[in-house]
C-alpha cells in the first residue's frame, strides 16, 4: 500500500469498509501484478482527480483501464482495455427510493418504478442506480454527471448477476458489446 491508499484506508469510518476497501486494493494491485510482471506492491496507482488534483479520482494505471467498486458483500474490480465502469450495491429496503428517484431517475424510469412496492421496489432501484453509475464511472464523470440522462452513444452496459441481494452492472466505452469474464479473486488472497 501507498501513503495515498493508507490514508483513503484511513477515511473510512467502518472496519468493514476499510476490509473491502482493502481488498479492492490487493486484486487490484496482484492482478495488474501478474499482468505486468511486477511485484503487487511495485503497480503504480493514480488516484488524482483531475479537476482538483487531489488524490481522490477514480484510480488509474498505465496500459489498463480500471474501475473498483465494493458494497455489501462484493469488492468488484473491472480490467479493459477501453474506459470502463463498474458499481456493485446492496439492496437496502431502508433507502428513500422516491426521494432518491427525484433526483436519480428519468420520468420513464421513475414511472416504471411506481409498478413496486417494498423490497421489489429496492430492487428495481439499485439495478437503475448501478447501471447509471457503472456509465458515469466509464464516462470518467463519477456522481458529477447527469444522473437523469439515458446512457452516451457509445457506452455498453451490462447488468451483472451477483445474488438477490446486491445489483450490478458493467459499463464500457465501445461500439460492441463487451466480452465479461467473471472471475472469483479469492485465490489472489492467498
Amino acid at each position: 500500500m501507498n501513503a495515498v491508499e493508507r490514508e483513503r484506508l484511513g477515511a473510512y469510518l467502518r472496519d468493514e469498509d476499510k476490509a473491502r476497501f482493502l481488498l479492492g486494493v490487493t486484486i487490484t494491485r496482484r492482478v495488474l501484478g501478474a499482468r505486468f510482471s511486477l511485484l503487487p506492491a511495485r503497480v503504480g496507482l493514480d488516484r488524482t482527480c483531475s479537476e482538483c488534483g487531489k488524490p481522490h479520482g477514480k484510480v488509474r494505471a498505465d496500459g489498463v483501464e480500471l474501475s473498483v467498486t465494493h458494497s455489501g458483500e462484493f469488492v468488484g474490480v473491472a480490467f479493459s482495455d477501453r474506459p470502463v465502469g463498474l458499481d456493485v450495491e446492496k439492496v437496502d429496503s431502508r433507502i428513500d427510493v422516491d426521494g432518491v428517484a427525484r433526483v436519480a431517475l428519468s420520468a420513464e424510469e421513475a414511472q416504471e418504478l411506481e409498478r413496486y412496492d417494498g423490497i421489489a421496489k429496492a430492487r428495481v432501484f439499485t439495478a437503475y442506480w448501478t447501471r447509471k453509475e457503472a456509465v458515469l464511472k466509464a464516462a470518467g464523470e463519477g456522481l458529477r454527471g447527469e444522473l437523469r440522462a439515458p446512457a452516451p452513444a457509445g457506452i455498453q452496459v451490462q447488468e451483472l448477476e451477483v445474488g438477490a441481494n446486491h445489483r450490478a452492472a458493467l459499463a464500457v466505452v465501445s461500439g460492441e458489446p463487451p466480452v465479461v469474464r467473471v472471475e472469483d479473486a479469492t485465490h489472489l488472497l492467498s
